[in-house]
């Protein structure tokens, strides 16, 4: 016997609001934790000025980084068949189900100082773990996949009359990329960047694990926040509740900028 339209809204209506309670609650007592008085006195914390600065350095830096790589990599993808594809594919994918420690095991092994690329790395004096660039590395790591395949999903979507439009003129694939691709899938690109940096921003298993947890050079704000947690329970929150004002900010922004750019380019097409 099936279920009547009541009781299937009665069941949406309890998961909704279980779903609701389980992901609003945690934040309500976020926010219950500290006064708004105790909140500004704790930003001008050492530690919440160093992790803030920091993280925004780093995350920034690994967002464009995802970006310059990830670019190619995602039109090739989305534009191409050739051999080994879907091992480029699984390859993009696996940081995103790959356990953050794991993947900063995974880049010590490959980096650290007796690692596969690490030994040819120091004999000319570079040396990533536990610095700062190990950081961006770790994040990059994680972040990536969030960017190709956004980039790559907004690629694959450009309608095909504008191709074929180009095509016509005998534009060159330079020219195909910058003056039609782009400019029809910027709304995707946008939205994958924002989603690497915020995924950046966040990451906490592969930076501990890959680049440690040194103040003022590897610490970020998650990191900052582990610390904190052990010694002052109110300076965690601080850092948590900048972490969650920063993730809203940029989820707006993924809503907001993206649509009013696809709304304008449907309407007007690239190049006008």
């Amino acid at each position: 016997m099936g279920l009547s339209g009541r009781s299937v809204l009665a069941v949406g209506t309890l998961a909704a609001s279980g779903f609701l309670l389980l992901v609003g609650l945690p934040l309500i007592a976020l926010l219950l934790r500290v006064s708004p008085a105790g909140l500004l006195d704790r930003l001008g914390d050492p530690l919440v000025l160093d992790a803030l600065r920091l993280s925004l350095l780093t995350s920034t830096a690994a967002a464009a980084a995802v970006a310059a790589m990830g670019l190619p990599l995602a039109y090739l993808l989305a534009t191409r068949s050739f051999p080994g594809k879907r091992a480029v594919e699984l390859l993009v994918d696996l940081p995103m189900v790959l356990p953050p420690t794991v993947a900063g095991l995974a880049l010590l092994l490959a980096f650290g100082r007796m690692g596969l690329a690490g030994r040819a790395l120091g004999t000319v004096g570079i040396s990533i773990p536990f610095t700062t660039l190990a950081v961006v590395v770790a994040q990059v790591f994680m972040a990536a996949p969030f960017f190709i395949n956004a980039a790559r999903a907004g690629f694959a979507s450009v309608d095909r009359r504008f191709l074929d439009a180009a095509a016509t003129l005998r534009a060159a694939e330079p020219r195909l990329f910058f003056r039609v691709m782009v400019p029809l899938s910027l709304p995707s690109l946008l939205a994958g960047i924002g989603m690497s940096w915020a995924r950046a921003l966040g990451e906490f298993g592969a930076t501990i694990t890959f680049a440690g947890n040194l103040p003022g050079r590897t610490q970020t704000m998650p990191l900052g926040v582990y610390v904190a947690l052990q010694q002052d329970l109110e300076l965690s929150v601080t850092l948590s509740l900048i972490l969650v004002v920063f993730s809203l900010l940029l989820l707006v922004g993924i809503r907001l900028v993206p649509g009013a750019l696809l709304r304008r380019y449907g309407a007007r097409g690239p190049g006008r």
